[in-house]
């Protein structure tokens, strides 16, 4: 079996972030200060917390030297373990950002149950337990015993508890407040997981291929606490993905990389519908009565965790009466937390110093208003602080989404126009789609762990092609700003009994925009003359269309509605622009290929099972925006 021993780069890899020997935010490295900062100014202690079933914890405890007051704790708890280990090693940065840092706080690491130093059995996502007896436990009861064990062990603690983190430790942030402790007073879940079946690894049923490598972090179970990685990670020997993953042909094919030891991977292929095994991990059907106030945190081009986000955010207002609020900006995954001055996704600039001002004016005062202030008043934050990724600026709205929005439909028409008005006479706009010849996500080639440029990428490449189809407005003569979902409603045919369809939504700049003359932030193949902005995009494993957990094949030749949520975007398609629509049927490798031949389990389609087929779409089918007034 072909493998490379990764250490701890695979965390570095998976969340992007510089985890060399340093529990630091997710993505985050810090400048402003000097390295020997956290070392200087905190204690650091190791211990082992118990919990209700005898298994213990490792935990890492930073505690200010200045010990004239009390302080709030601050806890994350994480499967990326808490490097690094030794009580003579520092992070040189400790808790979510350098402001809190500097002025006082208990910062507190935790490895999970069955992670690195920590005892015990893991289990991805494990299921919550509502009415827990004896000593059952889940990550709610390991978060109870937490808090618990530090109000009564750690000196100079105020007696209040936050908790915070970033794509798998924000999942284990929103699990803390379905802990009932009542010292934990605030939490903020960031580009948290809310659903493993439509983050990161599954999207609407189609298995995310440019994951595939990611399921060794998870995937691999070990015995006892060590400091070191366990796991395995694939060597696949080249640096393009597409041509590796187009050689290595069906899902099944790639087994001779991963056998049943990957345990997380054995569960994709053996679980390819949302059945109990899924449900029973989602988090977000249990964000009900919520006490503590939250801080729902995202990045609009977050390629992992769009829908754990929004939905924490959206379940927790409807079910629930705390002081819930929500940020996205332009970021992708996890890029809030850093220190990089200019952010930019990919080709695209949207501003400087964004991610230190959400952490000074947002995140600290929403940690000190909850854990230092007196929380009985009203914080001065906004109930959502949105990005405008076509203005490019920031607004905020006593809800989200905003109340002063309707909803509008554009049509998809032949000669690849989108308009508001359906030509009443049917017509098809045809394709074909080879299985063997996928449309690609990208244009780049180099190998990445997991994509995320690609969500700000030109897709001109992509519209180019005959297996795309385009629909375009004619050039705007007024601003349209979207504000919210979308919903794609495909009226659809195919020659075969198995599609997936891909809907990207894309702001065509105009012909004569400048590209800047230093071309800092642009490719140098392009130009942002007529650039293809890719705003949105989703996929459907076309055999879900109206049940995720009981999958139906197509019947050849027969129109078929498919509807595909997109996720909430807040975005200004300004005068000049266009708006265009593209759909597709492959999106490779970010998507594994369907075979276009219906079978019980994509994982165990054969060669054979790969047809060529001819789709259509209907001028029926509409993309319905949700558009701020």
């Amino acid at each position: 079996m072909k493998r490379l021993i990764i250490l701890a780069l695979i965390a570095i890899a998976f969340t992007n972030c510089k985890r060399t020997e340093t529990p630091v935010v997710e993505g985050s490295e810090t400048t402003e200060v000097e390295d020997t900062y956290s070392k200087d100014n905190y204690t650091k202690k190791e211990v082992m917390i118990e919990m209700r079933d005898g298994i213990k914890l490792h935990t890492t405890i930073y505690s200010p030297k200045d010990t004239s007051k009390a302080y709030p704790i601050l806890l994350k708890r994480t499967p990326y373990s808490c490097r690094p280990y030794g009580e003579d090693k520092f992070s040189k940065k400790v808790g979510p950002n350098k402001y809190l840092m500097e002025e006082g706080n208990i910062m507190v690491y935790q490895d999970v149950r069955g992670r690195w130093n920590s005892e015990g059995v893991y289990d991805n996502m494990r299921a919550f337990i509502p009415n827990k007896t004896g000593n059952q436990t889940d990550e709610a009861s390991d978060t109870y015993d937490t808090i618990e064990w530090l109000i009564n062990n750690v000196d100079n603690n105020n007696g209040n508890v936050g908790t915070y983190g970033i794509s798998y430790p924000g999942f284990y942030a929103t699990y803390s407040v379905l802990s009932g402790h009542p010292a934990l007073k605030a939490s903020s879940p960031q580009a948290c997981i809310g659903d493993f079946y439509f983050d990161d690894f599954i999207h609407n049923g189609a298995f995310l291929l440019s994951y595939w490598r990611a399921t060794s972090v998870f995937g691999y179970m070990k015995d006892t606490p060590t400091k070191e990685a366990w796991y395995e990670f694939p060597d696949i020997g080249t640096e393009d993905q597409y041509q590796f993953f187009l050689d290595a042909g069906p899902l099944s094919n790639l087994d001779t990389y991963y056998d049943e030891d990957n345990v997380f991977y054995e569960q994709i292929k053996t679980h390819p519908n949302y059945d109990e095994f899924w449900q029973s991990r989602g988090i977000i059907q249990h964000l009900k009565d919520i006490k503590p106030a939250t801080l729902i945190v995202g990045g609009l081009f977050d390629a992992e965790d769009l829908y754990g986000p929004f939905n924490t955010y959206s379940s927790i207002e409807e079910n629930s009466d705390n002081f819930n609020s929500v940020v996205f900006g332009p970021w992708s995954h996890g890029d809030w937390a850093r220190t990089k001055e200019r952010q930019v996704i990919g080709n695209i600039h949207f501003g400087d110093n964004l991610s230190d001002y959400f952490q000074k004016d947002i995140e600290t005062p929403f940690f000190n208003h909850f854990l230092k202030g007196d929380a009985s008043e009203n914080v001065d934050l906004p109930e959502a602080h949105m990005f405008d990724t076509g203005k490019k600026e920031w607004a905020s709205f006593d809800t989200w989404p905003p109340e002063n929005t309707t909803k509008e439909s554009y049509f998809m028409q032949p000669y690849e126009r989108l308009t508001q008005q359906a030509n009443r006479r049917i017509a098809t706009s045809d394709f074909v789609s080879d299985p063997k010849k996928p449309v690609p996500y990208t244009e780049d080639i180099k190998v990445v762990f997991t994509p995320r440029k690609f969500m700000t990428d030109d897709q001109r490449f992509a519209a180019r092609r005959p297996d795309v189809l385009v629909f375009e407005t004619e050039i705007l003569e007024n601003d349209i700003t979207l504000a919210g979902d979308i919903l794609a409603k495909l009226n659809v045919s195919t020659t075969g009994t198995a599609a997936d369809w891909i809907v990207k939504v894309i702001d065509v700049y105009p012909s004569d925009m400048e590209t800047p003359d230093d071309n800092e932030d642009v490719q140098d193949h392009l130009k942002l003359s007529n650039y293809h902005l890719m705003v949105r995009s989703e996929t459907m494993r076309g055999r879900f269309r109206n049940s995720m957990s009981t999958p139906e094949p197509f019947v050849p030749n027969q129109k078929t509605a498919v509807n595909i949520e997109l996720q909430d975007v807040f975005h200004t398609f300004k005068k000049g622009h266009k708006i265009q629509v593209q759909v597709q049927s492959t999106f490779f490798p970010y998507i594994d290929a369907n075979p276009q031949t219906y079978v019980d389990n994509i994982f165990q389609a054969k060669e054979e099972d790969f047809k060529t087929q001819t789709h259509k779409v209907y001028n029926d089918s509409s993309i319905e925006f949700t558009v701020l007034k």
